[in-house]
């Protein structure tokens, strides 16, 4: 018998309520968000969203690596490459983004406990919760450029919010972000080191949930030992290079932009190994994320992530994705045969099909 991939429990608290417990429970695949999944975690969060006697969500995953890093693309590269099964990777998207939007608009707290690996879809789980904790060993990064996708999971509405145009510069680049780049572009909500992790359970169990609203109870906890967690608190590397990050993406063309990154290559730093991907990217996922990032600027998260279902579905369809993953995990040359080899050789009408709602063949 298989074990479950997401483990539910209930805390009881002293005063006889619930913290409701979801935990990621595939650590050899990094916590990699599949189908069976969100099919679980769905509902679950809808009853408890019913049950009064819950009064926070704690969202984690098991093992020391991973909260997760990002969605199963090998079983979204078997929905584009087997017979018939495209619309699995529709439904895929479909659900996930609609988990996605639940965890956002959830009634009540949720708890995320971001340590480890968080990229992509982990992103997707995380970045929603009311209340997000990322730890000293917190890596956080939204890749998709490189697998021939383009940061989705609500990605351009976030991005969009983060200081200047830092949320541009990391869909681009990839660029990993610690701790502390998760706090500084509003991606997280507290630090707390992970050796701290059994006693602020304890804390939130023992906790009068009565006489405060659930908000402040947790809030009350996680600075609590936030204060305590200071000293490991590494130093955002986004907040040191924001002035060169703004400057290099300081141009009216995406070619422009990338070119300015690529010049920054030669560098040795945070900075100057972030750009170094932009190389072998996808220049239509590059293309993508600028446009869809652009366009998002003043939708609403129910908006945008209408907007990236119907952009999901196309490249399911169109083969950059399935190059990308190909050429990363199936046959693991990494070496990609894009389309197109530059964005000078991109025409917009490839890239405007991509954005088109036109019911996908």
């Amino acid at each position: 018998m298989s074990e479950q991939p997401i483990i539910f429990e209930e805390w009881t608290t002293s005063g006889d309520e619930l913290i409701a417990v979801a935990r990621l429970n595939t650590p050899r695949n990094l916590n990699s968000l599949s189908m069976e999944m969100i099919r679980l975690l769905k509902p679950q969060l809808t009853r408890w969203a019913e049950d009064e006697r819950v009064c926070a969500v704690w969202l984690e995953a098991e093992g020391d690596k991973a909260f997760c890093a990002g969605g199963d693309i090998v079983s979204l590269y078997r929905s584009m490459t087997e017979p018939g099964k495209l619309g699995e990777g529709d439904q895929f998207f479909t659900e996930e983004y609609e988990l996605d939007y639940q965890i956002h608009t959830f009634p009540k707290p949720i708890i995320c406990w971001g340590h480890g690996i968080v990229m992509g879809g982990g992103i997707g789980l995380m970045v929603g919760a009311s209340h997000r904790v990322v730890t000293e060993h917190s890596k956080l990064a939204m890749p998709e450029v490189s697998i021939g996708l383009y940061p989705d999971i609500g990605a351009g509405w976030f991005l969009n919010r983060m200081p200047g145009r830092t949320g541009l510069f990391l869909g681009l680049t990839g660029a990993r972000m610690n701790a502390a780049d998760a706090l500084y572009t509003g991606m997280a909500d507290r630090f707390v080191s992970h050796g701290l992790k059994g006693r602020v359970i304890e804390a939130l169990v023992s906790s009068n949930w009565q006489d405060a609203p659930a908000a402040s109870v947790v809030n009350s906890v996680l600075r609590q030992f936030e204060q305590q967690s200071q000293d490991a608190l590494p130093e955002s590397l986004v907040r040191q290079h924001f002035n060169e990050i703004q400057q290099a993406t300081d141009a009216d063309s995406l070619e422009q932009v990338v070119s300015r990154l690529q010049e920054l290559g030669s560098r040795g730093d945070w900075l100057g190994k972030s750009v170094k991907g932009l190389a072998s990217a996808s220049p239509t996922s590059l293309a993508l994320h600028w446009q869809h990032y652009h366009r998002s600027r003043l939708h609403g998260l129910a908006q945008v992530l209408d907007n990236e279902l119907v952009m999901a579905k196309h490249c399911l369809r169109k083969g950059e994705f399935a190059e990308g993953i190909r050429a990363l995990l199936i046959d693991k040359d990494m070496q990609p045969r894009w389309r197109y080899a530059s964005l000078a050789e991109i025409s917009s009408d490839w890239i405007n099909e991509f954005l088109s709602q036109e019911a996908q063949g």
